[in-house]
Order: structure tokens, then sequence, then C-alpha cells
């Protein structure tokens, strides 16, 4: 049984990142806090991106990811250019290790998202007719604080599609394309002393020092 619940995850992972949407691209790669040129293999091509840290940005408002950092992204090139887009093309470099962090579909950091805007009902205490506490004694104090009350399916749901409408799509695009990028990240960001984009795909090698 787990092992098909495991196998039905991956799957509905690996579907959902074919949904990927993307966001409208700014008007220039300048608009971006980082940006560098490539095109061994596909022409002129001018990647750009932001690291935006455990923000999930998105049009309706920003979500956020605690087991996630995230980087916008975007590709231009020439008028009608195409290129084959992928989150399999990127990895993410941190503080100079050796080893870089993959890029993730964004099916996976559903599970952890949060949306700073909703708030859950403030659940009412049960009490006596007397005004005392249905407990009684001085037992509360002990008892440890409930537990936060699950997110609806109906506010998940509007968390997941604003995600996916802002994911970077995949596949053959004509430029210039723009979206998010994740990667799996549960630490702080504060304290990060550098961050590398890199990106190795079609349009060629190219490494993006992003700003913490």
């Amino acid at each position: 049984m787990n092992f098909l619940l495991v196998t039905a995850f991956c799957l509905c992972i690996h579907g959902q990142t074919k949904e990927a949407q993307g966001i409208p691209p700014r008007a220039a790669p300048t608009d971006y806090q980082s940006m560098v040129k490539t095109g061994v293999k596909a022409g002129n091509v001018t990647i750009a991106a932001e690291f935006t840290g455990h923000s999930v940005p998105t049009a309706q408002g920003p979500l956020t990811t605690e087991d996630y950092v995230v980087v916008e992204t975007a590709f231009f090139g020439d008028a009608d250019a195409k290129l084959k887009l992928s989150f399999d093309d990127f990895s993410l470099r941190i503080n100079g290790k050796k080893t870089p962090l993959s890029g993730q579909p964004y099916g996976a950091v559903l599970s952890s998202l949060k949306d700073p805007e909703w708030q859950p009902a403030v659940p009412v205490d049960k009490k006596s007719k007397g005004g005392m506490s249905s407990g009684g004694g001085g037992g509360d104090k002990n008892d440890p604080p409930p537990s936060p009350p699950p997110i609806p399916i109906e506010v998940r749901r509007a968390m997941q599609q604003r995600v996916q409408k802002a994911t970077l799509a995949e596949g053959d695009r004509t430029l210039p394309q723009a979206g998010l990028i994740f990667f799996q990240y549960r630490g702080k960001t504060t304290g990060l002393q550098s961050i590398e984009l890199i990106y190795n795909g079609p349009a060629g090698k190219a490494t993006v020092a992003l700003q913490p």
C-alpha cells in the first residue's frame, strides 16, 4: 500500500509539472537583479533571475514555504526565438558548496505552502454554565497547546493553482518566458553569503550570480 501511495504521489508531481504556465516576463533583462548572456547552442539568449528566498511570488500575492527557496527566472532572445525549457536544466549553489541543489518540480512544493493572508478561525473555549473551564482545576495550564487547524482544501487548492500559474513553463517555448524554479533548502536565508544559479541546457552553460 505504501509503495502504491508513493508511486501515485510521484506520478501526480510529474503530471503537475507539465501544467506549469509561467508568469509574464518583465520588460527587459535589466529589470531583474541579475542577468547573464549565453547561447553556445541556441543563439543569443539572456538569462535573468532574482532570488526570492522562501517567498513564492504569485499574481495574487506572495505565499511562503519553509522547505524550499525560489528563483524567479526569465529567458530573453531574438524575435520569435524558441528554446526548450525545463527546471532540470537548473541547479543552485549556496555559499560555494561543492554540490549544488537540483531544481525541483513545483508539485514537490505544494505540501509546504502557506498563505500569510489566511487566518484560521479562532476556536471557542468550552466552558461550564458557571463560567469555569469544563476541565476544572488547574490542569489546563499543563495541557499542550492545541494543534493548528488544517488548511481547508479549497484554500490549499487555490494556493496550488497560484503556484502552478507562476512556475516556469516547460517544453519548446517562444521567448521571452519567465517563471519560478524551486530548490529544496530548509535553512534561513539571512546568513547566505553567495548564491549562484547554474544553467546547463539547450542554450549552453551559464552561471548567474544572485543577490542573497
